[in-house]
């Protein structure tokens, strides 16, 4: 489409979907007079400020709720994975924590997105950016040359990531090793993956883009880093579901 007429023609029909569905609009002052405010850190946090962690996200990403820090070890790979803990920042029972409870997850649409946080949480206080303090749930788990778990270890902490990579710069040879060592841990876990009966579906992703005073559809195939990035989570998932006869890990 690339008239005006077209143009409105689509952004009115955006605007009905919005309302069709009740997608949540602004935030109540409430929420981001709550969201402004520091995290609650309970003592007790392991300090993991000088473990170089980075985030990988799509290009321009802000709300990095994710970071890494990946090794080598004799008997296989020890993956560090920090997730952002913003439930240091709820209040439970306050009016943050009763918005999110409403909108339960971030919603996505071709001209804007209703966040499942406010911005400046999502976004700020508690996105892991880099050089910046911040409580996480951070996660190690250590694996062999076959890609199973064999070691696990979970714990609230502070981590400062050092570095914010995107998955169309960080390419398998450019010259970095964290990329590197990110394509060797997550080619093993997908081969892993694969020989448990595991299904992937390589789907294009879609994008509607509104370029030229049009609109259209791109699609476009994952990149590698993403795939690799991707197993990252889904070994963290399937750490959090193993038994907790797993041998402890020394930090």
């Amino acid at each position: 489409m690339r008239t005006a007429e077209a143009d409105a023609e689509v952004r009115s029909g955006l605007h009905r979907i919005r309302a069709e569905f009740s997608v949540p609009g602004p935030f109540p002052p409430a929420v981001l007079a709550e969201a402004a405010g520091p995290a609650a850190l309970a003592d007790g946090r392991a300090d993991l400020r000088d473990v170089p962690f980075f985030t990988l996200d799509p290009p321009g990403s802000m709300d990095l709720d994710q970071a890494m820090h990946l090794e080598r070890r004799p008997s296989g790979h020890r993956v560090r994975y920090a997730i952002a803990d913003v439930a240091g920042f709820v209040r439970p029972g306050g009016a943050l924590d009763a918005e999110a409870h409403a909108r339960g997850v971030t919603l996505y649409l071709p001209d804007a997105n209703s966040p499942l946080h406010p911005r400046p949480l999502s976004e700020g206080t508690a996105s892991l950016l880099p050089g910046r303090e911040r409580p996480a749930v951070a996660w190690t788990i250590d694996i062999d040359g076959a890609g199973r778990i064999t070691g696990v270890d979970v714990r609230r902490a502070l981590v400062r990531s050092r570095d914010r990579l995107d998955y169309a710069t960080a390419r398998h040879d450019d010259g970095d090793p964290r990329i590197a060592l990110l394509g060797e841990i997550g080619e093993r876990l997908i081969a892993a993956e694969a020989a448990r009966g595991g299904v992937s579906l390589p789907l294009p992703e879609q994008e509607v883009v509104h370029a030229n005073g049009g609109w259209a559809l791109k699609l476009r195939g994952d990149l590698a880093t993403e795939a690799w990035n991707a197993q990252i989570p889904l070994l963290t998932g399937r750490a959090a579901a193993r038994p907790v006869s797993l041998p402890p890990i020394h930090l």
